[in-house]
Parts: C-alpha cells; structure tokens; sequence
C-alpha cells in the first residue's frame, strides 16, 4: 500500500506492507485523513536514524477486516479514528499509556491502518469523508479545553485568540451551540470574514488594543493557544475570577506574567492536550444534536501530502486540511 511516510529524516511517499489485524484489531480502508500541527513537529522530535514512520493522527474510513475477539465492528462498517490511544475515561490528566496516533505508532496517512477497535468510533451520518476524516484530534482538544477544563456556561463569554486554527473553528460552533458569546481574533481580515460567517460575535484585529476593544465585555474564559505573545494580553481582560485554558503553544513556550496581580485576581489557570474517548463521544453527539460540521479548508490527494504540509505551515488556513487516498 501507499503511505506518507519519514524515513531517515525524509518525508517521502513509500510502498509499504499491508496490515493484517491481530487480535482485537480492525484493519480500516482509509478515505480521508486530516493535517494537524503535530505532523509539522514531528521531523524535527524524531532521529534521523530511524525507520520509516507512517505520519498522521486523524483518519475515517471502511473497516476491512476484523481480528479475534473484535465485536463492536464487521466489515464494511464506516468509521473515525480516535488518535487518543488507551484513554478512555474523562480524568484530570492522561492515564499512563497514554500516546497519540501518528508517533510512535503508524498513523493514518496510508491506505490502510490497523488499530484496536477501542480506537473507533462509527461516522456521524451527517458528515462527509472529509469532514469525518478530520474530526477528531482538533473537536477533541478543543471539546475538553471548552467543556471540561473551561466549564463554559450558556451566557458566558469566552475569548479564543486566533480565530483560523482547526480547533479554533471547533471552539467558535461549541461555544455558540452551548449559548456562550464568542470573541475571536485574527489579523487576516479574511479569517476575521469567516468567524463571524461561524458565528462569531465579536472579531478584533489581532495586532489592536484589547483592552480598549474589549472595555464593555466581560470575558468568563479564555482558550488560548498561541502562548508567549498572547497570554499577557489575553490574562489583561479576563474577568477577576476568571478562567484560562491553555493547550498550545506556536509562539514561544516560556512566558512571564505578574505572580501577584495573577493570585490577587484569584484568575484560574488550566492546562489541557487532547481528551478521552468518553469526551470524544460525548461531542460527537453534541455535532449530531446540533448538526454541526467540521470546516475543510483544502483537501490534497495524498500524492500531494508534502504540498498540504507546505500550507499547513503557512498558517493561512481556516479550518481543517484533509488528504483523499485513493489517487495511488
């Protein structure tokens, strides 16, 4: 079969042996695959003496085949992937065993996977293979960030600075759904366009004053993922009491921030990164109560996987980018 893969150091498409499904496992037929930022990362955390690697975390597709013992799948059932291997209860932290999809283990830029069928769960019949295929590690991270750690209300207002990520765009229709108000921010006023086409409230200029921009709001919530360059300004209008939930980073890692203003306001600070597979089901049932559908930027063949990490790079994507695989 096909797949995406690093081998040695090298991101190349390479002919690879075909899984078989050991116990317990399905093979799944892959349709769609989604980009996130981790596949970006993941050259630079991984030796340039190592074997090749099948990248990739999000998928949806048909099962194949089924191992001994697999009950909860047959063949030609249609699935998502869920990239959260081995958590499965809601808790305060990952459970040990705990990895994502894509490194160390073969991830969904192939033709084919084979995976526990733990880590599956049926496609929302509302959604289509490319919006299947990029649902899971971006609504996941964003689902627990929102409800979970941030506990957002109906009537709250929640800031998200960066409005054109994948989780961004999954924040926006969550929070809208609950009954939040959303503010986002962007300093591409196309992005800024299609937040409020998301439903966004209230959409700023990225580089502007929040402070004056926000001076009538009263922000309940932050989700931030952009780090150094936001956090200070982000914490500067969050309400006395508030909360910020922070799972990202892609600015810089280490910030600074006033100790004392921080425990004076009796501000709340949570991390997150990804979720379980109960939270994963619970917001797959909220999209179908909803009718909500991921947003897809561009879709590539997966021929085209390095040009679709290329613009994933860029940043000038709104929403997902997903890979079809069956152009080999």
């Amino acid at each position: 079969m096909k797949a995406f893969v690093l081998e040695y150091g090298e991101l190349k498409i390479k002919e690879m042996d075909e899984p078989v499904a050991g116990k317990g496992e399905v093979v799944v037929s892959i349709r769609t695959a989604g980009l996130n930022r981790r596949d970006l990362y993941i050259p630079n955390r991984r030796g340039n003496d190592q074997e090749a690697l099948i990248l990739g975390s999000d998928g949806a597709g048909i099962v194949e085949q089924t191992g001994e013992g697999v009950t909860r799948f047959k063949a030609g059932d249609e699935v998502i992937i869920n990239p959260a291997l081995r958590w499965y209860e809601t808790m305060d932290a990952p459970p040990k065993g705990f990895d994502i999809l894509g490194m160390p283990d073969n991830g969904t830029f192939a033709e084919k996977i084979s995976i526990s069928e733990e880590q599956l769960e049926k496609k929302p019949a509302h959604l289509t293979w490319e919006e299947a295929g990029v649902l899971a590690l971006s609504a996941l991270t964003g689902y627990r960030a929102l409800v979970t750690k941030g506990q957002v209300q109906k009537g709250n207002t929640v800031f998200i600075p960066g409005a054109g990520s994948g989780v961004a765009t999954y924040l926006i229709q969550f929070a809208k759904n609950i009954g939040a108000k959303v503010i986002v921010t962007s300093r591409s006023s196309e992005k800024q366009k299609r937040a409020m086409d998301l439903g966004a409230d209230i959409v700023l200029d990225t580089n502007s004053d929040w402070k004056i921009g926000l001076a009538y709001e009263t922000i309940d919530l932050i989700i931030d993922s952009v780090g150094g360059s936001t956090f200070n300004r982000a914490l500067d209008v969050l309400k006395k009491g508030g909360r910020i939930v922070t799972f990202g980073s892609t600015t810089e890692d280490n910030i600074q921030f006033n100790l004392r203003s921080f425990f004076y306001g009796q501000y709340q600070l949570f991390g997150t990164t990804m979720g379980s597979r109960q939270e994963l089901r619970e917001l797959i049932g909220h999209m179908e109560e909803y009718n909500m559908h991921p947003v897809v930027d561009r879709t590539y063949s997966l021929s085209e996987a390095q040009e679709a990490l290329d613009y994933l790079k860029e940043g000038k994507q709104f929403g997902k980018i997903a890979l079809h695989m069956n152009d080999l």
